[in-house]
């Protein structure tokens, strides 16, 4: 029999959702998941951990997304955190985009946002089936090499980039977020080898982001792997994001080049250790 295309199968699945009963698909998902519901303080800690990795994710090019894993990991389960976290994003990212807006580098986004949409519906087609441990090794690992690869912040590059490669590299990041739900340090020394940093860095994968964060989120939606309470924490998190990215922009003024690039692959080095712990945790 002939597969089926992606998005007929998301489409089909949109439809079959639609009429399910709310309580019946929240039951599903939840199972095994711990989600909790009632408690207002889980609002809190989503709103308080939002603000400061967002905070921390201005000042070193990202890396907030990161941080925020094992903190909702533990609040709300493994596969719900992807989802979530990809919310934050969403909800978070105009207040960034309207501050970065005259630094985004749109040569790059050229090449990148096409690629990255098409693995985000590969990957959201897989999301139930895919295993996350090896992928969050995999990244992990890559992220605590950048530490050697940079000479402990010595150097600026460390291999040559072109504005051609964030399209094959949009796949890649746009597969692994999906699944993950927060790789955008892997992006960074890709980046800083194309000789951006700072604001243009930030502006740019804001940028990218976003867009393919549009097509995640409905993906998520479609396949029912975003729904109910897991809208709030969405919200949620993303008020907290847009708190956190106001203020790291007024301290991102504050640093040089040498500093950012230190606090890019110090982020990046953290990021890593937390992916490989929570993998075995």
């Amino acid at each position: 029999m002939k597969p089926k295309p992606i998005w007929s199968v998301i489409l089909w699945h949109t439809l079959r959702t639609g009429y399910q009963d709310n309580s019946t698909r929240e039951s599903g998902m939840a199972a095994g998941m711990g989600i909790l519901s009632g408690d207002y303080s889980v609002y809190g800690i989503l709103f308080a951990a939002g603000a400061v990795s967002y905070m921390i994710s201005t000042l070193s090019g990202g890396g907030g997304s990161l941080l925020l894993v094992p903190i909702l990991n533990f609040l709300i389960g493994g596969r719900a955190t992807a989802p979530v976290v990809n919310l934050g994003n969403l909800i978070g990212e105009p207040v960034r985009l309207i501050m970065f807006w005259k630094h985004i580098n749109w040569k790059i986004s050229k090449y990148y946002v096409i690629p990255a949409v098409c693995g985000t519906l590969l990957s959201a087609w897989l999301f139930s089936t895919v295993r996350l441990e090896w992928l969050r090794l995999i990244v992990g690992l890559f992220l605590i090499s950048t530490v050697f690869q940079y000479r402990f912040g010595k150097i600026k590059r460390s291999f040559p980039m072109t504005s051609k490669w964030f399209g094959p590299l949009g796949f890649v990041i746009g597969f692994f977020s999906t699944l993950i739900g927060a790789v955008g340090p892997v992006l960074n020394p890709f980046y800083l080898n194309y000789g951006i940093e700072k604001e243009p860095m930030i502006a740019t994968k804001t940028a990218n982001s976003f867009m393919v964060g549009l097509v995640q989120i409905s993906s998520y939606t479609a396949l029912g792997n975003l729904h109910g309470k897991l809208w709030v924490y969405g919200f949620v998190l993303g008020a907290g994001a847009s708190v956190g990215n106001w203020v790291g922009k007024a301290y991102l003024k504050k640093i040089n080049g040498t500093f950012f690039r230190k606090l890019v692959i110090a982020v990046m080095v953290i990021s890593g250790i937390i992916l490989i712990i929570d993998t075995f945790s």
